[in-house]
């Protein structure tokens, strides 16, 4: 699964952007490139695929950019795109529906991790500072301060690890538990949000016109 980024949404419907992005797709299926810079590195048509990048910036007249990407091989694979901005796959041994149904429910739900322990630890510490805040402004002895903390986090780990979730098409059972009934395992996934953790620049227009008709008269 491969993120590349655009400019406006018009060229995300452009078929040599499409193409684009598909090849880089196959070429990280075939060759394994180590990162972004090995990718980019790599031939494609006769040149490179920076190279290929750049003719396209220039054909299409919008800057773009690859942004990141996910191999996964030896494992049963279950794909979802919501649109051409949110992509799921999972790993998995098992039934194949109750796979797809999981990336689905990825799609949805957003979850941070596969299990509580799989957490990462800077989330975590982060949501046990705002607990901790919170709770001490309660004014209560530090013995229930110290509870009411340790219950926020726990809660805040089944919310975000998918495992514990309430499955998004039954939330009377949590996503392990269709998986049991399933007879199947997740073994992993991988969630793209197309420019998730970007962040926007926003320019003042006045001063960036400024800034150009200072330049074109040498100033």
């Amino acid at each position: 699964m491969i993120e590349v980024n655009c400019e406006t949404d018009f060229v995300t419907k452009n078929d040599d952007f499409i193409a684009f992005a598909n090849k880089l797709a196959r070429l990280v299926a075939e060759k394994n490139p180590a990162d972004v810079a090995a990718l980019s590195a790599l031939e494609l048509e006769g040149s490179t695929v920076d190279a290929v990048r750049l003719a396209l910036v220039g054909k299409i007249g919008e800057n773009m950019s690859i942004r990141r990407f996910q191999r996964v091989e030896n494992a049963g694979l279950a794909h979802y795109l919501h649109g051409t901005r949110i992509g799921v796959v999972v790993q998995f041994e098992g039934d194949d529906t109750a796979a797809k149904d999981v990336a689905m429910h990825v799609a949805a739900m957003k979850p941070k991790a596969l299990s509580v322990a799989d957490v990462p630890a800077h989330l975590v510490e982060t949501e046990r500072s705002v607990a901790t805040q919170k709770a001490a402004e309660s004014g209560k002895p530090a013995d229930i301060v110290a509870k009411m903390v340790e219950g926020s986090v726990q809660k805040y780990l089944k919310e975000v690890s998918l495992l514990n979730q309430s499955f998004v098409k039954n939330d009377k059972q949590t996503v392990e538990q269709m998986l049991k009934a399933a007879s199947t395992t997740i073994k992993g996934f991988t969630l793209y949000v197309v420019g998730e953790g970007i962040e926007k620049k926003v320019d003042n227009f006045a001063d960036e016109v400024a800034a150009q008709v200072a330049a074109a008269r040498g100033q």
